[in-house]
Order: C-alpha cells, then sequence, then structure tokens
C-alpha cells in the first residue's frame, strides 16, 4: 500500500508553484525548407526561394519584351524550365533562364519548372556564359565582354571559346577586338546607335581618338555600314593632292587590285594596302596587338598549315 502523502507537503508544492512562474513551452522551430535533390527532370520550385544569378554578364533586359513573355507565362506557363544550383541554407541560386524567371514574377507566379543540377561556382559561371553566348539577342558588347570573361577566368583560347559556343573562331576573334573600342564608343555600339558592322570598320583606323572622331561623324551623318567602310578608307588612304603642272601624274590604281584590298579591309577590318605593278607586288596588312594578328591567321586559315 502506497505511502500516504502529507497534506503539509502537498500544500507547500502548491505553494511552491505559486511562487514560480511555470516555464513557456519551448516554441516549435520549423525545419528548414527542404532541398530537391538533382534529379534532371523539372520540378516545380517557389519563386521566392530563387536568387539572382551573380554572374549573369547580360546588363540589359528589354522591359518591353518581358512583359510580352510575362502575359505569355500567364496564359501558357513556363515552357522550358530554368536551370538552378542548390544552396546549403535551402534556396537555389539560379543558373540559366533568367528572363524566364523575372517574367514568371512579373506575372506573379508563385512557382516555376527548374532543374537542379550539382554544380560549383566555376561550372555556373561558365553555363551562365555560354548559355549567354548562344543566344541571339545579346548586344555586341556584352557578347565581347563574355568571351573576355571565358578567356581570363577559363584560360580558354579562341578555338575551344568558338567550338563551346557554336561560333567560328573568326567570330570569337572579332568580338574581342571591339575591346579596344574606346569606351565612349563603346557605350554607342551597346546602346545601338552603332552597329557590329560599324564598330568593327572603325577599328581599322590607327588611334583611339581618331576612332571617336569617326565615329561621331558616322552617328551625325548616320551613315551605313558602307558608307562608313569608303569613310573610314578614305580616312586611312586620303585621295593625292593634285599634282602641279610641272609634275606627271601618277599611274592610277587597278581597279581589280582596289577592290581586292577594299575586300580585305572589310574582312579583317584592318589597314591593307595592296602594291601592285604588273601583276606582282606584296600585301601589307598592319595590325596592332595579338588579337589582329589571329584574325589574320584564321582568315587565312594558318592553323591548317
Amino acid at each position: 500500500m502506497p505511502p500516504a502523502i502529507d497534506p503539509k507537503r502537498r500544500a507547500l508544492g502548491k505553494g511552491l508553484e505559486s511562487l514560480l512562474p511555470s516555464r513557456p513551452a519551448p516554441a516549435a522551430v520549423p525545419p528548414p525548407a527542404p532541398v530537391a535533390e538533382p534529379t534532371g527532370k523539372p520540378l516545380e520550385i517557389p519563386l521566392d526561394r530563387i536568387d539572382r544569378n551573380p554572374f549573369q554578364t547580360r546588363t540589359h533586359f528589354d522591359e518591353a519584351k518581358l512583359a510580352e513573355l510575362a502575359q505569355s507565362i500567364t496564359a501558357s506557363g513556363v515552357v522550358q524550365p530554368i536551370v538552378v544550383r542548390s544552396l546549403p541554407d535551402g534556396r537555389y541560386q539560379l543558373i540559366t533562364g533568367e528572363r524566364r524567371w523575372l517574367a514568371s514574377r512579373k506575372a506573379e507566379k508563385a512557382t516555376i519548372p527548374a532543374i537542379v543540377r550539382q554544380v560549383n561556382d566555376e561550372q555556373a559561371m561558365e553555363m551562365t556564359i555560354v548559355e549567354n553566348l548562344q543566344r541571339a539577342d545579346l548586344n555586341p558588347m556584352e557578347q565581347a565582354r563574355a568571351y573576355q570573361r571565358l578567356s581570363l577566368e577559363f584560360k580558354m583560347t579562341q578555338e575551344q571559346m568558338a567550338t563551346r559556343t557554336g561560333k567560328e573562331r573568326a567570330s570569337v576573334a572579332n568580338f574581342l577586338r571591339l575591346l579596344r573600342l574606346p569606351e565612349g564608343v563603346q557605350q554607342k555600339v551597346e546602346s545601338g546607335d552603332l552597329s557590329f558592322g560599324h564598330a568593327r570598320t572603325l577599328l581599322a583606323l590607327d588611334s583611339p581618338d581618331s576612332i571617336s572622331a569617326a565615329a561621331q561623324k558616322v552617328m551625325a551623318l548616320n551613315f551605313s555600314v558602307r558608307q562608313t567602310e569608303s569613310y573610314v578608307q578614305n580616312l586611312i588612304n586620303p585621295e593625292a593632292k593634285p599634282k602641279k603642272a610641272n609634275k606627271a601624274a601618277e599611274e592610277p590604281q587597278d581597279p581589280n587590285v582596289r577592290e581586292a584590298e577594299d575586300r580585305l579591309r572589310r574582312s579583317l577590318g584592318l589597314k591593307v594596302k595592296i602594291e601592285d605593278k604588273k601583276g606582282k607586288g606584296r600585301v601589307i596588312i598592319e595590325y596592332s596587338g595579338l588579337e589582329d594578328f589571329d584574325a589574320i591567321l584564321t582568315a587565312l586559315n594558318a592553323e591548317q598549315a
């Protein structure tokens, strides 16, 4: 038979309970949101758990086109999943598909289909840059800087960059050469005031000052690329001043030679001069850096020699 509880002890216990406030029950801590494992299959992931891509090379997104994409997503959903990677805190980081992500937010969607990839920082950066370069809506300067990042941060050669992005090696070299333009001219190319063709033609000039001055005139007179080529050609090879009456006029250049000279200049974007005497002579190509020299080798298919 259990011993009887002393009434005095019971009263004492009640007195202590009244003097010592009861401790509140610990609040329930919600478990961290589960992170989806990489499966290669699209998953619906909340938009508010996806962070923006810190490796994005695009600097401009057309708001009108984003609005159009948002309307399409509202009507039909996201057709192609984005690609993300998981972060330690239960969140995700965008790798590719930033336009779809931004448009889905604009469309006030709660989730977005995404494929989770397990990649490190370098792999994520490379995937972002290569995906952007494979798109057609990057402006020329964004493409040039993307190629530059692949060269500097991943030590890729122009041949490797061309292979990874599906571009011609000569095209890679030409975009990289745009970085030689003065900063003010680069901004005009980025804004669309000057096209890639204009910029490439201007690079045939010798100095940053001459390029800037020529760019101003090209924009002021709204020159086409063809007109810009003629203008730059005249700056490089100004027509000879009229000779004095007592001096014999120089023999005019053969039209075929001049046409070949112009074609080479347009193809390489460099200063080219052909000296021809009765079918014999030399071709002089001036270059001011290794990128120019590499462009010449590429055009001549020197790597297959």
